[in-house]
């Protein structure tokens, strides 16, 4: 067995016979092509209107074959003949009736990263739903993850990204694989010259630098940036907050900025590339990643972050609480109160060696978890449950 078919969640755009894909969708499924002993064909559903990080690539290019589908095409049982594995999203809820669907022998793989909880924390803040939205929105959550349930109770196997999916599903699945998704690679993480040299800049009593990566929305707490910054400023402390994003609330944190007493302390840089520019950035002009995500998503800005060493200042959202208990990471206050999270860095401010100890944590846990590792655990479990052996990793 080792035909595979993956339905993935990665946006594609078609146009005159070339094909617009995200970079890093592409490069890593070239890593597990690398590691696959037979070509994997990927199932892609069209309808974005754009894909920033993109790139235009001709079928013959691509490390993989190409299954394309309309924005609601009904999955069938004739997408999936052929094939010995199918490795699903389980957040898609067009891919949770794959169980009724399956032909004899074939095997399902799930890959599940939001919880309810977390689903319906998107949807209460989203503003562009009415009351009655919201309500019937809940209504269509509880009746997908009843179906969610049933498939995954009748998958082979389960891979969660995050622990709280994995905490919440596991024991639906009896084979299920734990794993923290990010995009640090061996080149991107911190080196020690840049360690100590942030060491030394804390040490001698330069301004605590926070940093804010991510989508400028409710459910990743943007609002709450710039009442942070406010508090900061009125407790006296030294500080500048990076901001890197788009997203709804852009507008409106430009313009809050605007309203502080030194405008200046906070700087919004939009959306930039990952590895030449927002890891640079991290690595050496940051201290703390703060963390004002409402919801518990698996959030792999969390453990990039970590692995730029910078440690983490967040709301105990559940993704948080439990990473942090594992890494000793930074530090949590409660859900959606920012003042209180203000409270915790002015405390901060004051005491360089904790900030330190924090970030030399998440830098050891991230570098333990980045993502060679964590991917080829996840190839693993699939080979195993296909019964094959995998190649060894080219890079």
């Amino acid at each position: 067995m080792s035909s595979l078919l993956m339905i993935a969640p990665a946006p594609v755009i078609e146009s005159g016979g070339r094909l617009r894909l995200d970079v890093k969708f592409v490069e890593g499924m070239r890593v597990q092509q690398g590691l696959w002993p037979s070509r994997m064909t990927v199932a892609l559903r069209r309808g974005v209107p754009a894909i920033p990080f993109g790139r235009d690539y001709g079928r013959d290019e691509l490390p993989f074959d190409l299954l394309l589908l309309d924005p609601d095409e009904a999955l069938t049982a004739r997408h999936l003949s052929g094939f010995d594995l199918i490795y699903a999203g389980g957040d898609d809820f067009h891919c949770l009736g794959l169980p009724d669907l399956l032909h004899p022998g074939q095997k399902l793989v799930y890959v599940i990263e939001y919880t309810q909880e977390t689903r319906l924390q998107i949807m209460d803040l989203d503003r562009s739903r009415s009351l009655l939205g919201r309500l019937r929105g809940r209504l269509w959550l509880r009746q997908q993850e009843r179906r969610r349930l049933r498939a995954f109770r009748a998958a082979t196997a389960l891979q969660a990204n995050g622990y709280p999916a994995h905490d919440l599903y596991a024991p639906i699945c009896a084979d299920t694989l734990l794993y923290l998704d990010g995009r640090m690679t061996p080149d991107l993480f911190a080196t020690e010259t840049e360690m100590t040299a942030r060491e030394t800049w804390r040490a001698a009593g330069g301004p605590m630098r926070l940093i804010f990566s991510g989508r400028l929305e409710p459910m990743k707490g943007a609002q709450d940036l710039i009442p942070v910054a406010r508090a900061l400023e009125r407790n006296g402390v030294d500080f500048t907050l990076d901001v890197f994003g788009t997203g709804a609330l852009q507008g409106d944190v430009a313009a809050a900025m605007q309203q502080l007493a030194e405008p200046g302390r906070v700087r919004l840089h939009g959306a930039v590339d990952f590895e030449t520019e927002l890891v640079p950035f991290t690595r050496t002009r940051a201290d703390i990643f703060l963390g004002c995500h409402r919801q518990a998503d698996p959030s792999c800005t969390y453990i990039e972050a970590m692995g730029c060493g910078v440690a983490v200042a967040s709301y105990d959202n559940r993704m948080w609480q439990r990473l942090n208990g594992e890494a000793k990471a930074g530090w949590g206050s409660p859900l959606g109160e920012p003042e209180r999270l203000a409270e915790r860095l002015i405390a901060l401010s004051r005491d360089p060696q904790a900030i330190t100890r924090a970030s030399r944590n998440a830098w050891e846990f991230s570098r333990a978890h980045g993502f060679l590792p964590e991917f080829r655990r996840r190839m693993e479990h699939l080979a195993r449950i296909a019964g094959i052996t995998l190649a060894p990793f080219a890079a």
